[in-house]
């Protein structure tokens, strides 16, 4: 295939060596096929000296690129990648590399995306679907988001993350004994992305009320101090139970479309961030233990970690100092 640009393929420039051959002169040739003189030069002269192979598309590429990161630069990306599981943005910060230049390392060496692999493991498990489709409200309380996150508990000793798993144990544990679930609830502010969840036993409509109210009091705390909007899916609990408190703080109710979570992608993002940087990024060996690293992570989510969709800068940025 020949360059996007080029005016002759391979086989023009073969009808060019055989018309030189022929006996016509290389003014005539590029005025028959409406090409330059130099253009023709070309060609014969590296059929000359390579043959058949002289005619074949050479790469773009410079002999020499002196702006080039160099390998041992690249290498260090490469291992942080591989140490740290973390975004361009992330690594640009820790590595001294720009975000740019780190995606470009990442892309040529066929790294998988971050979205594909196992938060623990590091291995590609899945892919997702994107979207191109974006939205943000341009002042924080505008808009926030409120979801449940179902996790199953931890057994005393691990689960088969810590354990592992074997053919005569395929669950990881040595018993079966159901553990049950927690439930956790999260509110995400749509225009800064802060961020504030708890643990909690069940998600029926009484706890759903009171953690809105809590949630309220943590982002009135940051700044927050009026939300006009609160999105949430069509769960029984929120459409029966979240009313009354709503009216109180005058915030008006919104529901996704049935079976669209995307359309509460904001929230839904955030739950996937909070399963592989808290609830997977280590295997636990008691459930206590992950529940108390649950407040130090949200600290440091919404005051230390860059956040690609906020330009590197951690939710707390886009509110006013309280």
């Amino acid at each position: 295939m020949s360059h996007r640009n080029a005016r002759l393929t391979e086989h023009g420039r073969k009808l060019v060596v055989q018309r030189h051959q022929a006996g016509w002169k290389q003014s005539h040739i590029a005025s028959a096929m409406g090409i330059s003189r130099k253009c023709v030069a070309t060609w014969i002269g590296r059929f000359a000296t390579e043959g058949d192979a002289g005619l074949v598309d050479r790469s773009s590429r410079p002999h020499t690129m002196p702006t080039r990161t160099s390998v041992e630069v690249e290498q260090k990306v490469l291992n942080a990648r591989t140490v740290d599981r973390s975004g361009q943005d992330v690594l640009a910060h820790r590595v001294g590399v720009p975000a740019r230049t780190i995606s470009r390392i990442l892309r040529r060496n066929n790294m998988p995306y971050l979205r594909e692999l196992d938060p623990m493991t590091g291995e590609v498990i899945r892919s997702s679907k994107t979207t191109a489709v974006r939205y943000e409200r341009p002042q924080p309380g505008e808009l926030v988001h409120m979801d449940v996150k179902k996790l199953g508990k931890i057994p005393e000793g691990g689960g088969w993350r810590a354990r592992g798993l074997t053919r005569e144990n395929h669950s990881g544990r040595a018993d079966h004994t159901r553990v049950g679930y927690d439930y956790v609830h999260s509110m995400v502010d749509d225009h800064s992305r802060l961020a504030y969840s708890e643990i909690l036993s069940d998600e029926k409509g009484a706890t759903c009320a009171a953690f809105l109210e809590r949630a309220l009091a943590y982002f009135a705390a940051r700044g927050i101090d009026r939300v006009d909007q609160l999105l949430t899916d069509n769960a029984w609990a929120y459409r029966k139970s979240l009313g009354q408190v709503c009216a109180d703080h005058g915030i008006k109710q919104k529901f996704i479309k049935p079976h669209c979570p995307w359309q509460n992608g904001k929230v839904e993002r955030f739950n996937r961030t909070l399963a592989t940087e808290w609830a997977y990024r280590q295997p636990f060996t008691n459930n206590t233990d992950r529940a108390e690293a649950l407040a130090p992570w949200l600290h440091a989510y919404n005051t230390e970690r860059r956040h690609s969709a906020l330009g590197g800068r951690p939710p707390i940025s886009r509110l006013s100092p309280t």
